[in-house]
């Protein structure tokens, strides 16, 4: 995806995907230097040769991890999320990826699907109908520096941390949970 220079971006933001997940970006103000990357991402160049055609693509260590060895669904958009606080827009959000960081760093809510919105986060049960086998409370960082732990529309908790929040979602998760598929 190329996106031209619009309000408030003076430069060509190029992002490249692979199955719909975002691997590296960069931008830069050389139309030239835009097309090249874009021509050697969809010629079939990996990263480290795309961003040797192109110095301005940057990526993370795990992209080029899961290029060489993909990892399974739940783990490349556990590291797609985790790694969004790296790149605009979303570098704007410490909060939510404060939450996600809490959430990632417990063995049971690594197994499941992550899902966020409006910075909400909530995990399901399955990687193809997440929406349709959430499991468990859902998270919501609120404005004035508090985390909401809710069920069902309901607030269960108000929490000062985000690890608070995410202990209370683990504590009320049924035993012997298996992961996400």
């Amino acid at each position: 995806m190329v996106y031209p220079p619009g309000e408030g971006r003076p430069t060509f933001q190029v992002n490249l995907q692979a199955n719909g997940t975002r691997l590296a970006c960069g931008w830069t103000a050389d139309l030239t230097e835009a097309v090249r990357a874009t021509a050697a991402w969809t010629g079939g160049a990996g990263l480290e040769e795309t961003r040797g055609r192109a110095p301005f693509i940057r990526f993370r260590p795990w992209a080029l991890a899961h290029e060489r060895e993909p990892f399974g669904v739940v783990e490349l958009t556990w590291w797609a999320k985790l790694d969004r606080v790296h790149m605009p827009p979303y570098d704007r959000h410490p909060r939510a990826h404060a939450l996600l960081t809490a959430a990632y760093a417990q063995p049971v809510l690594r197994r499941l699907m992550p899902v966020n919105s409006h910075f909400n986060l909530w995990f399901s049960t399955s990687v193809e109908e997440f929406w349709k086998a959430r499991i468990g409370y859902v998270i919501c960082p609120y404005d004035e520096g508090l985390y909401g732990v809710r069920n069902e529309g309901e607030t269960v908790a108000r929490t000062e941390t985000p690890e608070e929040a995410v202990g209370l979602m683990v504590a009320a998760l049924p035993q012997g949970l298996g992961p996400a598929s």
